[in-house]
C-alpha cells in the first residue's frame, strides 16, 4: 500500500510538471509570416451586333505577405498588378496593402494603406470577384484600399461597428492633401446567417460628396441570397451628379465542387437641369451575370460564365460575352 501511494504521488508530480511545461510553451509566441499570391484570368468572347472579338486577359495578380510580430500586432503587404486602364502599359503595379494591424479580442484597427470596410461584407457575399466586381467597386464609388486608419469592434454575434478616416483618393493615388473621407459602418446579424449592413461616407471641398450603402445577405448550408442599395451624392464632388444602384445576387450549391450563380445590376443617374437625358448616360444600364463555378482542387476556381450589358442609351446593342475565368490562389 505503502508502495501504491508514493507511486501514486510520482505520477501526480509528474502530470503536474508536464501540464506546467504545456502551459509554459502555450504561453511563447513565435513571430510567424506567410507569402501568398492570387491571379485572375480569362478568356472571352464579346458579341456586339453579330460582330465578334475574342481575347486573353489577366486581370489582376496580387502578391502579398503577412507576418505576425506577437498576439496583437502583425503587418500585411500586398502588391496589385493590373492593366492601369490609359496610356500604352499593359500592367502596372499598384502597393495595395502596407498597413500595420492591432488585434485585441472584438477589437481592430489597421493603420497604413489598408483594405476599406466600405463594400468587404457585400464584395465576400457575392463571392466572385474573380470574373466581377462588388458593384460600388465596378462603379467607382469607392476604391477596395486607400491611405489612413480605421477600426472595428464586434460588440456580441448581434451587432459590430467599423469607422475610418482615409486620404480618400484610393489607394492608385496617394497623395497627401487637406481632402479626407470619413466614413462609418454598421452590421448586424439578428437571426443565425443572416447579415444587414448601412454603411456611410462623406468627402468634402467645396462639394461634398456622400454616398449611402445598404445590404442584405442570407446564407444556408445549399444557397445564399443577396441584395444591395446604394446612393451617390455630387459624385466625384460634382454638384448633382447623383448615381443610384441596385444589386441582387444569388448563389445555390450543386454539388462538393460546383456552384451555380446569378447576378443583377442597374445603374442611373439624374438628369440636370435643362437636360434631356441622365449625365452619366454612357454608363446607364443593366448588367446579367449567369455562371457555374468549378473547384477542382484547393486554390483553383474555374467558372463558364455569361455576362450581357444593356445600355440605357437608346438604340443602343445588346453586348453578349462569353467567359472562361479562372482565379489562382496560394
Amino acid at each position: 500500500m505503502k508502495k501504491l501511494k508514493l507511486s501514486l504521488i510520482a505520477l501526480l508530480i509528474l502530470v503536474t510538471g508536464l501540464n506546467a511545461q504545456e502551459s509554459n510553451t502555450e504561453s511563447v509566441f513565435t513571430p510567424s509570416g506567410k507569402p501568398s499570391v492570387k491571379i485572375f484570368t480569362n478568356a472571352h468572347s464579346t458579341f456586339i451586333d453579330g460582330v465578334n472579338t475574342s481575347a486573353f486577359e489577366v486581370q489582376r495578380a496580387y502578391f502579398g505577405y503577412k507576418y505576425k510580430f506577437s498576439e496583437n500586432f502583425s503587418t500585411k503587404i500586398t502588391l496589385d498588378v493590373g492593366d492601369p486602364g490609359v496610356g500604352k502599359l499593359q500592367m502596372t503595379a499598384y502597393l495595395k496593402n502596407a498597413a500595420l494591424i492591432y488585434k485585441k479580442n472584438n477589437f481592430t484597427a489597421n493603420f497604413g494603406v489598408i483594405g476599406l470596410y466600405g463594400f468587404k461584407v457585400q464584395e465576400k457575399h457575392w463571392g466572385y470577384r474573380y470574373l466581377y466586381k462588388s458593384f460600388q467597386d465596378e462603379h467607382k464609388f469607392g476604391s477596395s484600399a486607400d491611405l489612413g486608419a480605421s477600426f472595428s469592434y464586434k460588440f456580441s454575434d448581434f451587432i459590430s461597428a467599423d469607422a475610418m478616416i482615409l486620404n480618400g483618393e484610393g489607394y492608385k493615388n496617394l497623395q497627401s492633401d487637406n481632402t479626407y473621407k470619413g466614413a462609418l459602418g454598421l452590421t448586424i446579424t439578428p437571426i443565425k446567417n443572416l447579415n444587414i449592413r448601412a454603411y456611410y461616407d462623406l468627402m468634402s471641398t467645396d462639394v461634398a460628396q456622400s454616398t449611402i450603402a445598404l445590404f442584405a445577405g442570407y446564407k444556408a448550408d445549399k444557397f445564399k441570397v443577396g441584395a444591395e442599395y446604394n446612393i451617390q451624392s455630387n459624385n466625384k464632388m460634382v454638384e448633382d451628379h447623383d448615381l443610384t444602384g441596385i444589386s441582387v445576387y444569388t448563389t445555390v450549391n450543386a454539388g462538393e465542387k460546383f456552384k451555380v450563380f446569378a447576378r443583377l445590376d442597374n445603374l442611373d443617374s439624374n438628369k440636370l437641369e435643362g437636360e434631356n437625358v441622365a449625365w452619366n448616360i454612357s454608363k446607364n444600364g443593366q448588367t446579367y451575370i449567369l455562371g457555374i463555378e468549378y473547384k477542382p482542387t484547393k486554390g483553383v476556381k474555374i467558372s463558364p460564365n455569361y455576362q450581357g450589358w444593356s445600355s440605357s442609351v437608346e438604340d443602343s446593342a445588346f453586348v453578349s460575352s462569353i467567359y472562361l475565368s479562372f482565379e489562382i490562389n496560394f
